[in-house]
């Protein structure tokens, strides 16, 4: 395995479209990648295995906060270190952009995403109740308040 991260262009849409039907119950749109990648508010990161795309992570940054909107690996890269690599690359590159502080949502089911974001310092600030739209899970909101 030979990783590597850069960032998402509109190009890579389809790509990102295939991790993303992988990985979520309700995913975002081929369109929905092509045009977050397009946008000046947006960093959008990809994991490549060579020269395939086997993961990505996605942030907004407006006014010196970065939204994560998600991120997603192929799950035969799952477990391996591919994530915290890629969240570790969108923590830095939202900071280049002038970011101070993250945010995001999570289910309190996701074990995993929960202890790589507690790797990373982010800590609980609230709920959203009835979050996720294809069972009704709650979301944890988290929050890293210095980047």
């Amino acid at each position: 395995m030979n990783v590597s991260v850069r960032s998402m262009v509109p190009n890579d849409a389809e790509a990102v479209e295939a991790v993303e039907k992988a990985s979520f119950p309700v995913p975002w749109s081929r369109e929905s990648f092509w045009r977050e990648a397009a946008n000046e508010n947006t960093c959008y990161l990809l994991a490549l295995d060579g020269e395939s795309v086997i993961g990505y992570v996605g942030c907004w940054i407006l006014s010196g906060e970065a939204q994560v909107t998600n991120i997603a690996l192929l799950p035969d890269y799952r477990g391996k270190g591919v994530g915290t690599m890629l969240f570790g690359a969108v923590i830095e590159a939202a900071k280049e952009r002038g970011a101070t502080a993250m945010t995001l949502e999570v289910r309190p089911s996701n074990t995993a995403a929960r202890a790589l974001y507690a790797h990373y310092g982010f800590c609980e600030a609230g709920v959203r109740k009835g979050y996720y739209r294809d069972n009704g899970e709650d979301a944890i909101i988290l929050w890293k308040t210095s980047l």
